[in-house]
């Protein structure tokens, strides 16, 4: 028989105790609060199954106290407490949100019967809620193909999991941020999500930014600075592009991870948070931890729970059903009509290899429905790469190749500009001094 805890809100100690002293036996263990502010104050913090709440109370009544309960806490069920008197009073208090009442004096049998039902009541609606929720957050990723099926049916299992550190691994483009916010809408109602790329900022701000920092702890830190770790407490930290995270700073994420507490920078104490990481990386982080270029300790207590996003050209029974998507959803952001794909168009696109990805399809179909609304879509209206019966999956690595070789160009020419200043390179490149290091080794340069 499972433990229940409840709450009993009533100013009367002498039946506070009698009803703690007539469940002893029933595995129910009874808090007591003799005023509507103690009793809302020990609700939040304790949680009960179920609250007992009297009608009269000291400094409100219950119908006052009532509305508060259910908006603070609106997942635990109310039974008002009323004498023979008032049942008037209590039938409007079921009205107004209360699951039931009960009148003095008790019937103990009924009193842990009705408590007992209240309790399993309460936990199917969060179950259905929770089921409701998961549904419809995982179906925000659109596919049927087997790789989406699977997909949903990890974030479920996650979803319902404690775990509280994921890596989500795939392809740019292909969703992850998407899939880091889907798990965190599963497993929270109101909380907070919040995002950083790694490689977005200069090494010498990620610190501060993860972290936080107090007043005077580097030049120009005038004032407190709360990090994202602190803004993310009782929610999510998305880390994107985690494989870009400088070594020194790999560390102190790792001290985190296995605590759960972090020191702003210039800070002497501890501060503890509780707050669920997710990190996605397009990268093999076996191979960067072999080159050196990754802490193996810290790939190995991120990947615990590893969550892969398919590319799209492994899921081509979706393409179409994408391309529909995207059309809809832009047609009704435009206030026009969408545009109709011919078979043959639609054919094309299904045989085309997608190196960007979602990402690319998205694009595509954004244009084509902002350039071309209502209109018949036949393979003329498609940018000549779609048409190239050469871009398959096969063809791939050609485009990834001219890709690398562009982006050698690009670095090659930051360096000559800046005479060879990695520091000035990466800032006229808009990214990281790390991941200019990185782009350079991979490159080869």
């Amino acid at each position: 028989m499972n433990n229940l805890t409840i709450l009993v809100i009533d100013d009367e100690r002498n039946l506070i105790r009698s009803i703690r002293f007539a469940l002893m036996d029933q595995h129910i263990e009874v808090l007591g609060a003799a005023t509507a502010r103690e009793g809302l104050e020990l609700a939040r913090t304790s949680l009960p199954d179920v609250i007992l709440l009297d009608l009269g109370l000291p400094d409100m009544s219950g119908l006052e106290l009532l509305p508060q309960l259910r908006q603070t806490l609106p997942d635990i069920p109310v039974i008002m407490i009323s004498a023979h008197g008032d049942t008037r009073a209590a039938v409007r208090a079921v009205k107004e949100g209360a699951l039931d009442y009960i009148t003095k004096p008790f019937e103990w049998d009924e009193l842990v019967m009705l408590i007992r039902r209240s309790s399993e009541r309460s936990h199917m609606a969060r179950e259905l809620s929770f089921h409701r929720r998961r549904h419809e957050h995982t179906h925000r990723l659109v596919g049927n193909s087997p790789q989406m099926e699977q997909l949903r049916q990890t974030l479920e299992l996650i979803g319902r999991s404690s775990g509280k550190t994921m890596l989500i691994s795939g392809p740019s483009g292909t969703g992850k941020a998407l899939v880091a916010r889907s798990l965190h809408d599963v497993r929270f109602t109101d909380a907070p999500f919040i995002e950083i790329n790694c490689a977005a900022l200069p090494e010498q701000l990620i610190e501060a930014e993860l972290f936080g920092a107090e007043r005077g702890a580097y030049t120009g830190a005038t004032q407190h600075r709360n990090g994202l770790i602190a803004l993310a407490d009782g929610g999510t930290l998305f880390l994107d592009e985690i494989g870009e995270l400088p070594l020194p700073l790999q560390a102190k994420l790792l001290s985190f991870l296995e605590n759960r507490s972090y020191r702003p920078i210039g800070g002497s104490r501890e501060i503890q948070a509780d707050v669920v990481v997710m990190a996605a990386t397009n990268r093999d982080l076996k191979t960067e931890v072999t080159q050196g270029n990754f802490r193996s300790d810290l790939y190995y207590r991120l990947n615990i729970l590893p969550i892969h996003a398919p590319p799209l050209a492994a899921r081509g029974d979706d393409i179409t059903l994408l391309i529909h998507h995207f059309s809809d959803q832009f047609a009704r952001q435009e206030g026009c009509e969408p545009p109709h794909w011919s078979t043959e168009t639609l054919r094309l696109l299904c045989a085309y290899a997608w190196p960007g990805n979602v990402r690319e399809l998205r694009n595509l179909v954004e244009r084509i429905t902002i350039l071309h609304a209502g209109q018949d879509i036949s393979p003329e209206y498609l940018p000549s790469e779609y048409l190239d019966s050469t871009n398959t999956p096969a063809a791939t690595s050609l485009y990834t190749e001219a890709i690398e070789d562009k982006e050698r160009r690009l670095i090659l020419d930051a360096l000559q500009e800046t005479d060879g200043h990695k520091g000035l390179a990466a800032e006229r490149l808009g990214i990281s001094r790390h991941a200019l290091k990185r782009r350079i080794q991979r490159l080869g340069l």
